[in-house]
């Protein structure tokens, strides 16, 4: 997808992305490649031990890469990317600024596996991930991008919600009926962390009994 929007810009996917979606969200501290500021925040990636003790993984996305990446690869921060997330919610506009028509973001909502189901994530490299099953029991959808809920989860989140997560245990979600949205990031390995799925769910429930 990356590429695709390289080849029909011109621009590299980088210079495209801050020209059409981070300058104007406010997404200041977004990038692929780490500037001195960012380097002096940048916050280490830690590993969790068999004994359960974290310790740092050294771990860097290279800094000039073959090409930039449109799944992965770019550095950020919890204030932008609630900018991201705020923008979704508010079907393309955020900071005065729309990036995406409405019809997308609702496009981007719909379930897009028809009769199928997101089933549990089995790990193929379990030192980077445990299986993953955000809602056990409850049948997934999948938009485009976004994993759906299909009925109230236990901390609160209306059907019909949109999230996602990032391998070191970076989560968020999108929740259009209560007109709400939240970030959790750590940087902690394997995914799916038991300790960080508990805080994560944890701080979720306690954002909508604050509601």
């Amino acid at each position: 997808m990356g590429k695709i929007v390289e080849a029909l810009s011109g621009q590299k996917l980088g210079d495209y992305l801050q020209q059409n979606l981070f300058a104007p969200l406010g997404m200041h501290s977004t990038s692929f490649k780490i500037s001195p500021s960012q380097r002096a925040r940048l916050a280490s990636v830690h590993m969790r031990g068999p004994d359960g003790a974290l310790a740092v993984f050294p771990f860097e996305f290279p800094q000039e890469p073959q090409f930039q990446n449109g799944g992965g690869g770019l550095y950020s921060t919890a204030p932008d990317y609630l900018r991201f997330t705020q923008m979704l919610l508010h079907r393309g506009t955020f900071n005065g600024n729309q990036v995406l028509q409405p019809e997308t973001v609702h496009m981007m909502a719909q379930n897009h596996i028809g009769d199928l189901h997101c089933v549990e994530l089995q790990a193929a490299l379990p030192e980077f991930t445990h299986p993953a099953n955000f809602f056990p029991g409850m049948p997934q959808k999948w938009g485009l991008g976004f994993l759906i809920n299909t009925a109230q989860t236990p901390q609160g989140r209306s059907p019909g919600s949109l999230a996602w997560a990032g391998l070191a245990n970076t989560f968020f979600w999108i929740d259009p009926t209560q007109r709400v949205t939240g970030v959790f990031l750590t940087q902690i390995l394997p995914f799916f962390d038991p300790k960080a799925i508990a805080l994560f769910r944890a701080y979720e429930a306690a954002v909508y009994k604050a509601l």
